[in-house]
């Protein structure tokens, strides 16, 4: 064999090496990068979706703050609301279709109040932290059961301030969390506060604190 035929031997078995070796690096590489893509992939779904479910209970939440959606026939206002409700619902399922999700308003009297949501006074007296086991407490809102964000349930009424909260979970894109110990659901939680209109006077609570005691 000449030297020039064995150098030109020389040059194929080294390219065949290197295309080896990129094989072999590509195949190391290749799962790391699809499980960053997919694992941004699930991110930026995740930030769209709180961004989408932010500004629809933004715009829920001032439908219902409206003075239909808080008039003095119950039933009327009730029902209005569970329409507000599945407009919330129709527009989260359809992002992610097997969502499930929880809505809930919770009022005060003032945006102060709104804002500290301290729980109702009671004593503790057996020292873990909620009101039960017969402690008493002062039932400043006066719907005869202790709350531990000193809310009370519902839209409330005129003036009133309504935490209006939607919850949502469903399962993520791309499970990867379970690979790492984490949880392969997703959670997402959307509030905002806003005023009830004015429509009539606002309600009063006598300033007589009642006694109760917790179940």
């Amino acid at each position: 064999m000449t030297r020039q035929a064995t150098f030109r031997s020389e040059l194929c078995s080294m390219a065949q090496e290197r295309r080896g070796a990129a094989a072999v690096e590509f195949a190391i590489i290749a799962p790391v990068l699809a499980l960053l893509l997919l694992g941004a992939f699930d991110t930026a779904h995740t930030l769209y979706m709180r961004g989408v479910l932010q500004g629809v209970v933004q715009k829920t939440a001032r439908d219902s703050a409206l003075e239909s959606a808080t008039s003095s026939d119950p039933v009327a206002a009730a029902a209005l609301q569970d329409t507000i409700d599945d407009k919330v619902r129709a527009q989260v399922h359809a992002l992610a279709s097997n969502a499930a999700i929880t809505i809930t308003r919770r009022y005060y009297r003032t945006f102060s109040d709104a804002a500290a949501a301290q729980a109702e006074k009671y004593t503790d007296t057996n020292k873990d932290g909620t009101c039960d086991a017969g402690e008493p407490y002062e039932d400043a809102n006066h719907n005869l059961r202790w709350d531990a964000d000193g809310a009370d349930d519902g839209q409330g009424g005129a003036k009133d301030r309504t935490l209006y909260t939607v919850a949502v979970s469903y399962p993520r894109l791309f499970p990867l969390n379970g690979l790492i110990g984490g949880s392969n659901v997703t959670r997402l939680t959307a509030q905002t506060v806003l005023q009830n209109q004015p429509y009539t006077d606002q309600g009063s609570y006598s300033s007589t604190l009642i006694p109760q005691n917790c179940p």
